[in-house]
Protein backbone atom coordinates (compact mmCIF):
# COMPACT_ATOMS: atom_id res chain seq x y z
CA UNK A 1 0.00 0.00 0.00
CA UNK A 2 1.01 3.74 -0.69
CA UNK A 3 1.05 6.13 1.95
CA UNK A 4 -2.73 6.97 1.07
CA UNK A 5 -3.54 3.21 1.87
CA UNK A 6 -3.87 2.00 -1.89
CA UNK A 7 -2.81 -0.90 -3.16
CA UNK A 8 0.24 -0.53 -5.67
CA UNK A 9 -0.35 -0.17 -9.21
CA UNK A 10 -0.92 -3.80 -11.23
CA UNK A 11 -2.03 -5.88 -8.28
CA UNK A 12 -5.22 -5.59 -6.59
CA UNK A 13 -4.80 -7.76 -3.24
CA UNK A 14 -8.82 -8.38 -3.03
CA UNK A 15 -8.73 -10.00 -6.62
CA UNK A 16 -5.66 -11.82 -5.63
CA UNK A 17 -7.18 -13.03 -2.24
CA UNK A 18 -10.09 -14.56 -4.21
CA UNK A 19 -7.84 -16.22 -6.75
CA UNK A 20 -5.89 -17.61 -4.08
CA UNK A 21 -8.89 -18.80 -1.92
CA UNK A 22 -9.94 -20.30 -5.21
CA UNK A 23 -6.85 -22.49 -6.16
CA UNK A 24 -4.57 -22.87 -3.35
CA UNK A 25 -7.35 -22.62 -0.03
CA UNK A 26 -5.57 -21.47 3.45
CA UNK A 27 -2.12 -20.18 1.61
CA UNK A 28 -3.37 -17.02 2.74
CA UNK A 29 -5.40 -16.43 6.17
CA UNK A 30 -6.22 -13.30 6.21
CA UNK A 31 -6.95 -9.94 4.14
CA UNK A 32 -4.42 -9.01 2.18
CA UNK A 33 -1.51 -6.06 1.73
CA UNK A 34 0.66 -5.44 -0.77
CA UNK A 35 3.83 -3.00 -1.84
CA UNK A 36 6.19 -2.77 -5.10
CA UNK A 37 9.55 -3.61 -4.34
CA UNK A 38 12.14 -1.36 -5.16
CA UNK A 39 14.71 -1.95 -7.63
CA UNK A 40 12.92 -3.91 -10.09
CA UNK A 41 13.34 -2.15 -13.61
CA UNK A 42 11.63 -4.91 -15.78
CA UNK A 43 9.50 -7.67 -14.39
CA UNK A 44 7.28 -6.17 -11.45
CA UNK A 45 7.91 -7.66 -7.88
CA UNK A 46 5.23 -7.31 -4.99
CA UNK A 47 5.42 -7.65 -1.44
CA UNK A 48 2.52 -9.74 -0.43
CA UNK A 49 1.62 -10.22 3.15
CA UNK A 50 -1.46 -11.99 4.80
CA UNK A 51 -0.98 -10.55 8.26
CA UNK A 52 1.21 -13.32 9.38
CA UNK A 53 2.95 -14.79 6.47
CA UNK A 54 4.74 -12.84 3.82
CA UNK A 55 4.64 -14.14 -0.10
CA UNK A 56 6.25 -12.40 -3.51
CA UNK A 57 4.26 -11.81 -7.07
CA UNK A 58 5.96 -11.44 -10.18
CA UNK A 59 4.37 -9.92 -13.06
CA UNK A 60 5.22 -8.58 -16.58
CA UNK A 61 5.31 -4.39 -16.69
CA UNK A 62 2.68 -1.91 -17.04
CA UNK A 63 2.17 -1.06 -21.18
CA UNK A 64 4.96 -1.60 -23.39
CA UNK A 65 6.00 -5.32 -23.50
CA UNK A 66 8.81 -6.14 -25.97
CA UNK A 67 8.12 -9.78 -27.65
CA UNK A 68 9.26 -12.79 -26.14
CA UNK A 69 10.09 -10.88 -22.56
CA UNK A 70 8.31 -11.07 -19.14
CA UNK A 71 6.70 -14.69 -20.25
CA UNK A 72 5.64 -15.54 -16.07
CA UNK A 73 5.30 -19.12 -17.04
CA UNK A 74 8.75 -19.68 -18.52
CA UNK A 75 9.66 -18.01 -15.40
CA UNK A 76 7.95 -20.14 -13.30
CA UNK A 77 8.89 -22.83 -14.84
CA UNK A 78 12.85 -22.64 -14.33
CA UNK A 79 12.38 -21.61 -10.78
CA UNK A 80 10.50 -24.91 -10.31
CA UNK A 81 12.27 -27.40 -11.89
CA UNK A 82 15.83 -25.90 -9.88
CA UNK A 83 14.04 -26.11 -6.34
CA UNK A 84 15.97 -29.68 -6.44
CA UNK A 85 18.93 -28.66 -7.34
CA UNK A 86 21.90 -26.86 -5.28
CA UNK A 87 21.35 -23.51 -6.85
CA UNK A 88 19.08 -21.75 -4.34
CA UNK A 89 15.60 -20.60 -4.98
CA UNK A 90 12.02 -19.46 -3.90
CA UNK A 91 9.57 -22.25 -3.55
CA UNK A 92 6.86 -21.70 -6.12
CA UNK A 93 3.50 -21.38 -5.17
CA UNK A 94 0.95 -20.77 -8.30
CA UNK A 95 0.87 -19.98 -11.99
CA UNK A 96 -2.27 -17.63 -12.73
CA UNK A 97 -2.16 -16.87 -16.88
CA UNK A 98 -5.91 -15.73 -16.11
CA UNK A 99 -4.95 -11.80 -17.05
CA UNK A 100 -8.50 -11.67 -15.97
CA UNK A 101 -6.81 -11.66 -12.51
CA UNK A 102 -4.50 -8.92 -12.24
CA UNK A 103 -4.58 -7.71 -15.87
CA UNK A 104 -1.71 -9.84 -16.72
CA UNK A 105 -0.42 -13.67 -15.79
CA UNK A 106 1.66 -13.82 -12.89
CA UNK A 107 2.76 -16.14 -10.28
CA UNK A 108 3.62 -16.50 -6.54
CA UNK A 109 6.24 -17.39 -4.58
CA UNK A 110 8.03 -17.85 -1.06
CA UNK A 111 9.15 -14.70 0.26
CA UNK A 112 13.00 -15.52 1.21
CA UNK A 113 14.96 -13.24 3.83
CA UNK A 114 18.30 -11.78 2.18
CA UNK A 115 19.48 -8.51 1.17
CA UNK A 116 20.29 -7.65 -2.73
CA UNK A 117 23.40 -5.98 -2.54
CA UNK A 118 23.14 -3.23 -4.73
CA UNK A 119 25.67 -0.46 -3.61
CA UNK A 120 29.32 -0.31 -2.28
CA UNK A 121 27.91 1.52 1.36
CA UNK A 122 25.77 -1.72 1.36
CA UNK A 123 28.78 -4.10 0.98
CA UNK A 124 31.10 -1.72 3.85
CA UNK A 125 28.78 -3.13 6.26
CA UNK A 126 29.89 -5.98 6.07
CA UNK A 127 34.16 -5.18 5.95
CA UNK A 128 36.44 -6.86 3.20
CA UNK A 129 36.91 -10.05 3.93
CA UNK A 130 32.81 -10.83 4.22
CA UNK A 131 32.46 -8.60 1.08
CA UNK A 132 34.70 -11.25 -0.52
CA UNK A 133 33.13 -14.44 0.21
CA UNK A 134 29.93 -13.23 -0.65
CA UNK A 135 31.52 -12.27 -4.39
CA UNK A 136 33.09 -15.20 -4.89
CA UNK A 137 30.15 -17.09 -3.56
CA UNK A 138 28.22 -15.41 -6.40
CA UNK A 139 30.79 -17.31 -9.01
CA UNK A 140 30.30 -20.24 -7.38
CA UNK A 141 26.43 -20.54 -7.61
CA UNK A 142 26.80 -19.31 -10.76
CA UNK A 143 29.28 -22.59 -11.50
CA UNK A 144 26.56 -24.68 -9.62
CA UNK A 145 23.95 -23.13 -11.87
CA UNK A 146 25.78 -24.05 -15.18
CA UNK A 147 26.61 -27.86 -13.84
CA UNK A 148 22.71 -28.49 -13.81
CA UNK A 149 21.71 -31.14 -16.64
CA UNK A 150 18.83 -29.79 -18.24
CA UNK A 151 17.52 -33.21 -18.62
CA UNK A 152 17.45 -34.03 -15.02
CA UNK A 153 15.55 -31.42 -14.26
CA UNK A 154 12.85 -31.35 -17.06
CA UNK A 155 14.65 -28.35 -18.96
CA UNK A 156 15.52 -30.37 -21.47
CA UNK A 157 13.38 -28.32 -24.28
CA UNK A 158 14.03 -24.96 -22.40
CA UNK A 159 15.81 -23.42 -25.10
CA UNK A 160 17.66 -24.19 -28.55
CA UNK A 161 21.35 -23.92 -27.55
CA UNK A 162 22.61 -24.72 -31.13
CA UNK A 163 22.95 -21.25 -32.71
CA UNK A 164 22.43 -19.55 -29.75
CA UNK A 165 24.28 -16.54 -29.85
CA UNK A 166 23.53 -15.84 -33.48
CA UNK A 167 20.13 -15.81 -32.51
CA UNK A 168 20.99 -14.02 -29.25
CA UNK A 169 22.62 -10.63 -31.35
CA UNK A 170 19.92 -11.23 -33.98
CA UNK A 171 17.07 -11.50 -30.80
CA UNK A 172 18.46 -7.77 -29.04
CA UNK A 173 18.81 -6.25 -32.06
CA UNK A 174 15.19 -6.89 -32.70
CA UNK A 175 14.60 -5.47 -29.00
CA UNK A 176 16.54 -2.05 -29.74
CA UNK A 177 14.62 -1.75 -33.05
CA UNK A 178 11.04 -2.33 -30.98
CA UNK A 179 12.31 0.25 -28.36
CA UNK A 180 13.98 2.74 -30.93
CA UNK A 181 13.15 5.90 -30.38
CA UNK A 182 15.89 8.47 -31.02
CA UNK A 183 19.69 8.04 -32.62
CA UNK A 184 21.97 6.27 -31.15
CA UNK A 185 25.94 6.68 -32.87
CA UNK A 186 27.77 3.13 -32.99
CA UNK A 187 24.94 0.74 -31.41
CA UNK A 188 24.72 -0.42 -35.28
CA UNK A 189 28.46 -0.99 -35.84
CA UNK A 190 28.47 -2.93 -32.10
CA UNK A 191 25.41 -4.94 -33.36
CA UNK A 192 27.19 -6.26 -36.82
CA UNK A 193 30.39 -6.38 -35.48
CA UNK A 194 29.05 -9.07 -32.95
CA UNK A 195 27.54 -10.92 -35.80
CA UNK A 196 30.49 -10.65 -37.47
CA UNK A 197 32.57 -12.55 -34.97
CA UNK A 198 30.80 -14.94 -33.24
CA UNK A 199 33.05 -17.71 -31.04
CA UNK A 200 31.93 -21.19 -30.52
CA UNK A 201 30.30 -21.81 -27.45
CA UNK A 202 30.82 -24.62 -25.14
CA UNK A 203 28.25 -27.25 -23.96
CA UNK A 204 25.15 -25.30 -23.09
CA UNK A 205 23.87 -24.92 -19.89
CA UNK A 206 20.71 -23.55 -17.95
CA UNK A 207 21.86 -19.73 -18.27
CA UNK A 208 19.93 -17.36 -16.13
CA UNK A 209 20.53 -14.21 -18.41
CA UNK A 210 21.14 -11.76 -15.96
CA UNK A 211 23.44 -12.56 -13.44
CA UNK A 212 24.28 -10.29 -10.76
CA UNK A 213 25.11 -9.39 -7.42
CA UNK A 214 21.76 -7.41 -6.66
CA UNK A 215 19.87 -10.52 -8.40
CA UNK A 216 20.57 -12.36 -5.62
CA UNK A 217 19.98 -12.46 -1.96
CA UNK A 218 22.59 -12.96 0.47
CA UNK A 219 21.65 -13.72 4.38
CA UNK A 220 23.87 -14.58 7.45
CA UNK A 221 23.57 -17.79 9.04
CA UNK A 222 25.78 -19.63 11.02
CA UNK A 223 27.86 -16.89 11.64
CA UNK A 224 28.83 -17.08 7.20
CA UNK A 225 27.20 -15.03 4.89
CA UNK A 226 25.14 -17.32 1.83
CA UNK A 227 22.99 -16.70 -1.30
CA UNK A 228 19.44 -17.84 0.28
CA UNK A 229 18.06 -16.75 -3.42
CA UNK A 230 18.54 -16.50 -6.96
CA UNK A 231 15.69 -14.02 -8.29
CA UNK A 232 14.64 -12.44 -11.52
CA UNK A 233 14.69 -15.71 -14.30
CA UNK A 234 12.58 -14.05 -16.68
CA UNK A 235 15.51 -13.94 -19.28
CA UNK A 236 16.79 -17.67 -18.34
CA UNK A 237 16.93 -19.73 -21.35
CA UNK A 238 18.89 -23.17 -22.33
CA UNK A 239 22.57 -21.39 -24.10
CA UNK A 240 25.73 -20.00 -23.65
CA UNK A 241 27.09 -20.17 -20.24
CA UNK A 242 29.61 -17.59 -21.07
CA UNK A 243 26.64 -15.28 -21.52
CA UNK A 244 26.47 -15.49 -17.80
CA UNK A 245 29.43 -14.65 -16.83
CA UNK A 246 30.06 -11.91 -18.88
CA UNK A 247 27.34 -9.89 -17.02
CA UNK A 248 29.44 -10.54 -13.89
CA UNK A 249 32.38 -9.33 -15.28
CA UNK A 250 30.21 -6.26 -16.88
CA UNK A 251 29.02 -5.32 -13.21
CA UNK A 252 32.18 -5.67 -11.42
CA UNK A 253 34.33 -4.39 -13.11
CA UNK A 254 35.27 -0.40 -14.08
CA UNK A 255 34.29 -0.08 -17.74
CA UNK A 256 30.60 -0.13 -17.19
CA UNK A 257 29.57 3.53 -17.04
CA UNK A 258 26.89 5.13 -14.31
CA UNK A 259 23.51 3.36 -14.60
CA UNK A 260 20.55 4.81 -12.58
CA UNK A 261 19.67 1.94 -9.84
CA UNK A 262 22.29 -0.62 -10.79
CA UNK A 263 24.60 0.54 -7.65
CA UNK A 264 28.48 0.49 -7.52
CA UNK A 265 28.81 -2.28 -5.46
CA UNK A 266 32.40 -3.60 -7.34
CA UNK A 267 33.93 -0.09 -5.41
CA UNK A 268 33.23 -1.88 -2.16
CA UNK A 269 36.74 -2.59 -0.52
CA UNK A 270 37.15 -6.26 -0.65
CA UNK A 271 35.58 -6.77 -3.70
CA UNK A 272 37.39 -9.26 -6.08
CA UNK A 273 38.81 -8.11 -9.20
CA UNK A 274 37.41 -9.23 -12.48
CA UNK A 275 40.57 -10.94 -13.62
CA UNK A 276 39.79 -13.20 -10.32
CA UNK A 277 36.31 -13.91 -10.80
CA UNK A 278 36.93 -15.15 -14.57
CA UNK A 279 40.07 -16.90 -12.88
CA UNK A 280 38.01 -18.83 -10.56
CA UNK A 281 35.10 -19.37 -12.63
CA UNK A 282 37.25 -20.77 -15.35
CA UNK A 283 38.97 -23.23 -13.04
CA UNK A 284 35.87 -24.59 -10.86
CA UNK A 285 33.62 -24.90 -14.09
CA UNK A 286 36.48 -26.42 -16.64
CA UNK A 287 35.79 -24.19 -19.19
CA UNK A 288 37.21 -22.23 -21.76
CA UNK A 289 37.58 -18.40 -21.51
CA UNK A 290 40.13 -17.22 -24.73
CA UNK A 291 37.16 -15.67 -26.39
CA UNK A 292 35.70 -14.12 -23.32
CA UNK A 293 36.34 -10.20 -24.98
CA UNK A 294 33.08 -11.07 -27.17
CA UNK A 295 30.90 -12.09 -24.33
CA UNK A 296 31.69 -9.00 -22.16
CA UNK A 297 31.31 -6.91 -25.74
CA UNK A 298 28.09 -8.46 -26.12
CA UNK A 299 27.13 -7.60 -22.25
CA UNK A 300 27.12 -4.30 -23.20
CA UNK A 301 24.97 -4.40 -25.88
CA UNK A 302 22.59 -6.40 -24.01
CA UNK A 303 22.55 -4.28 -21.08
CA UNK A 304 22.25 -0.89 -23.36
CA UNK A 305 19.38 -2.61 -25.22
CA UNK A 306 17.68 -3.71 -21.83
CA UNK A 307 18.22 0.13 -20.39
CA UNK A 308 16.67 1.53 -23.71
CA UNK A 309 13.55 -0.28 -23.88
CA UNK A 310 13.33 1.48 -19.92
CA UNK A 311 13.56 4.33 -21.89
CA UNK A 312 11.26 3.98 -24.29
CA UNK A 313 8.49 3.05 -21.52
CA UNK A 314 9.57 6.01 -19.71
CA UNK A 315 8.87 8.37 -22.15
CA UNK A 316 5.24 6.66 -22.75
CA UNK A 317 4.90 7.03 -18.78
CA UNK A 318 4.65 3.05 -18.14
CA UNK A 319 7.09 2.75 -15.92
CA UNK A 320 6.27 2.19 -12.47
CA UNK A 321 8.60 2.63 -9.09
CA UNK A 322 11.80 3.66 -9.39
CA UNK A 323 14.18 6.72 -10.79
CA UNK A 324 14.28 6.76 -14.52
CA UNK A 325 14.30 9.57 -15.97
CA UNK A 326 18.11 9.83 -16.29
CA UNK A 327 18.51 6.18 -17.27
CA UNK A 328 18.68 6.45 -21.39
CA UNK A 329 21.73 8.26 -20.58
CA UNK A 330 23.77 5.58 -19.58
CA UNK A 331 22.82 3.99 -23.27
CA UNK A 332 25.59 5.92 -25.12
CA UNK A 333 28.19 4.65 -22.92
CA UNK A 334 27.32 1.38 -22.54
CA UNK A 335 27.29 0.94 -26.91
CA UNK A 336 30.76 2.44 -26.66
CA UNK A 337 31.88 0.22 -23.72
CA UNK A 338 31.39 -2.44 -26.00
CA UNK A 339 32.78 -1.20 -29.04
CA UNK A 340 36.34 -0.60 -27.26
CA UNK A 341 35.71 -4.15 -26.23
CA UNK A 342 35.11 -6.09 -29.06
CA UNK A 343 37.94 -4.01 -30.96
CA UNK A 344 40.01 -5.51 -28.33
CA UNK A 345 39.24 -9.23 -28.69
Amino acid sequence: MDDRGMPPPGLDPERLRAHLDAERPGLAAGPLTARLIAGGRSNLTYEVSDGSRRFVVRRPPLGHVLPTAHDMAREHRVVSALAPTPVPVPRTELLCTDTDVLGAPFYVMEYVEGTPYRTADQLTELGPERTRAVVLDLVDTLVALHAVDPAGVGLEDFGRPDGFLERQVRRWGKQLDASRSRDLPGVDELRSGLAARIPASPAPAVVHGDYRLDNVLVASEGGADRITAVLDWEMSTLGDPLTDLALIAVYSGTEVPSVPGVGDAAAAEGFPAVEELVARYAERSGRDVSDFDWYVSFAFFKLAVILEGIHFRFTQGKTVGGDFAHIGEAVPGLVGAGLKRLGAG
